[in-house]
């Protein structure tokens, strides 16, 4: 069994020339299968003289399928990709992404770095308070403690729950500026 003509030109597109497809085939590397079986670029490489490292990559990404499943993971389409479960009581630091004990408690400090892992923050939407990304009463996206007072104020401006954290992130420095004078107005 010999590499198929689209099999060759493929090869070609990888970088390799006419005479390094003709090396492969005497050194028995007749076939994708049998580039499965080398493995790697390296092994390539050394059963191979004068294969270029990035080319003898190339050849083998394709050739092992790695390829399809770089090119689907930059996509957000991962198929046949090494997935990941936890249990739903898992909990990772914001900070540095710390994979905190079992007997973690919300308000703990992290194992890793030292700063609240899962913060309490409120709500400016209820007013009530608790860890993670969402208010667990109304379902608002929680905004930095910082900026609590600019989110109250767009609420009371009338902007919808769900836009209110996207415009905070949006905006600039002097735009938050602005809204920080008329919290001020407001208090006083």
């Amino acid at each position: 069994m010999e590499f198929s003509i689209l099999e060759k030109n493929i090869l070609k597109a990888k970088g390799l020339s006419d005479a390094t497809v003709t090396a492969l085939i005497e050194a028995g590397i007749a076939s994708r299968g049998d580039l499965q079986t080398v493995g790697d670029a390296a092994t390539l490489g050394e059963l191979v003289s004068g294969i270029d490292p990035a080319v003898a990559g190339k050849v083998m990404e394709w050739a092992t399928g790695q390829a399809q499943t770089k090119a689907a993971g930059a996509s957000g389409n991962v198929v046949g990709g090494n997935v990941v479960l936890d249990t739903a009581d898992v909990v990772y630091c914001v900070h540095c992404g710390a994979k905190q004990p079992k007997d973690y408690k919300s308000g703990d400090l992290c194992i890793a770095c030292g700063k609240q892992a899962e913060p309490i923050l409120s709500c400016f939407w209820c007013s009530a308070s608790g860890p993670g990304k969402f208010c667990r009463t109304c379902g608002a996206e929680f905004v930095p403690t910082a900026e609590l007072d600019l989110a109250v104020l767009l609420r009371h401006e009338g902007l919808p729950k769900d836009d209110i954290p996207k415009k905070l992130r949006g905006m600039s420095g002097e735009e938050k500026d602005v809204l920080w004078g008329r919290v001020r107005k407001m208090r006083g």
